[in-house]
């Protein structure tokens, strides 16, 4: 960080903390970040651009009688230090007291991580970035003349962040990341809807000519799109569907800020049932090479495991600070700040590695064993659901239709609706496939009864 560059985040942050403590106010909190990441990006069937961005920054949090001041800074000259300060100060001094308050996390051990660094990831060359999309690009195009790349691309990156308050709280933690991502269509009498495939991982460890197959596959089996009758289906969601399905509606409920508004339909409902025994859901903060593993979370609260449902029981919201503060508990670790860059928005509650257990299933399974049914890969329209009541209306696509266990043509002009938690109760079978896509962490799952409108 310029001047800065010869301290380590933590002592960086320390010395912010004892200047901001100076101007006589209750609390300090300084979340810094310093990173880096590569993209190589694909556009129209070709490789466009490769993209480097480095960036370092901290935000600040000072605490006047109880009120909350918040200000950030991309560079850490000691003059923007000193105007970021004062910037929060008098924030806090003009804020409105938030009586709940009861302080910054304190100090505890660090938990153990595995999988989260990898240094052939750290020390990579632009090259070898590009020559793996290369190889994901031209592996989709053998597969099928038909077939047309949208976009794509393969990013990696590295990250170093800390959290230190004036409570003692002086954490470090750092982390890589790679993955790639390509969007497909197929070309014939007909253009297909926009296929989708990708892999992220903390370590080195993708496939990249597998992902632009699968791609590609996935777009051919998309052409030759017929109708289905409005009705009621079982429904096999692929994890990308799944992902976009969960996170807003049912996640949003799982929220203790949602909760304590009231407007979560799971309020008042621990130990209760309120899904399939099938089910049991874990946020996974510590999992082993989860995409969103670090040692604490972003206000300083060291990560856990926790178990949401049990067996379809519910078990736990998702605590930060400040909710866990007015339930009288402890905080779940799931405070996270979720803007890019990280260091300029305040932390949010969010999933960590949000894991759905699996079964023992095949994915070939599920299909074997349904008779009339719909796979859907991918869902569109998931952001407009009402995540108060979990009621969603989304449009399948791509999405193919099955028929005594096997897959018969695609589908289009699909739409699915209902609740999250009839979609959720009427889970009959789970597979073995877990996959990581962004928050979640999941295998394929089949449910009965779901309402589908065709044509």
């Amino acid at each position: 960080m310029e001047e800065e560059d010869s301290l380590s985040l933590i002592e960086t942050g320390e010395k912010i903390v004892r200047s901001a403590l100076k101007l006589g106010v209750d609390e300090v909190e300084v979340y810094l970040v310093k990173g880096w990441s590569l993209h190589v990006e694909i556009e129209r069937n070709q490789l466009v651009r490769n993209v480097k961005s480095i960036d370092e920054g901290f935000g600040i949090r000072i605490v006047s009688n109880r009120s909350t001041g918040f200000a950030y800074t991309n560079l850490a000259s000691k003059e923007n230090i000193e105007k970021t300060v004062l910037k929060a100060y008098h924030a806090s001094k003009t804020g409105k007291p938030n009586e709940q308050w009861k302080g910054f996390p304190k100090p505890a051990k660090l938990p153990e991580t595995k999988n989260t660094y990898d240094k052939k990831i750290a020390e990579i060359l632009l090259e070898e970035v590009v020559d793996s999309a290369q190889i994901m690009l031209e592996s989709a195009q053998k597969v099928d003349e038909k077939v047309f790349v949208v976009d794509g691309s393969v990013s990696v990156g590295e990250i170093v962040k800390a959290v230190v308050n004036s409570q003692g709280v002086s954490f470090q933690d750092e982390g890589t990341g790679i993955g790639c991502f390509l969007s497909t269509v197929a070309k014939d009498v007909e253009t297909t809807p926009v296929c989708f495939e990708s892999e992220h991982e903390r370590i080195y460890k993708i496939d990249f000519e597998k992902v632009g197959v699968e791609a590609a596959k996935q777009a051919v089996s998309a052409l030759g799109s017929k109708t289905v009758k409005t009705g009621v289906y079982e429904v096999i969601f692929g994890q990308h569907a799944l992902a976009s399905l969960l996170y807003y509606t049912f996640i949003n409920a799982l929220k203790a800020d949602n909760v304590q508004r009231g407007k979560s339909k799971l309020k008042g409902k621990l130990n209760q049932q309120i899904i399939s025994e099938n089910l049991t859901l874990i946020d996974d903060g510590l999992m082993d090479g989860g995409l969103e593993t670090w040692k604490f979370d972003d206000e300083g609260t060291i990560s856990q495991k926790t178990v949401v449902v049990d067996k379809g029981i519910l078990k736990n919201f998702l605590y930060d600070k400040l909710t866990a503060d007015k339930d009288s508990t402890q905080s779940t670790g799931n405070a996270q700040r979720i803007s890019y860059p990280s260091y300029v928005s305040t932390p949010h509650i969010e999933p960590t590695n949000f894991v759905v257990s699996p079964g023992k299933s095949s994915p070939e399974n599920l299909l074997e064993n349904m008779k009339r049914g719909i796979y859907v890969a991918h869902l569109q329209g998931a952001h407009s659901s009402n995540p108060e009541s979990g009621e969603f209306s989304v449009v399948a696509t791509p999405a193919w239709f099955v028929e005594n266990g096997e897959i018969r043509y695609p589908l289009k002009w699909v739409m699915l609706t209902g609740t999250i938690y009839e979609v959720l109760n009427n889970v009959v079978d789970i597979a073995n496939n877990l996959k990581k896509v962004n928050f979640l962490v999941a295998p394929w799952i089949k449910v009965s009864n779901v309402k589908v409108v065709g044509k």
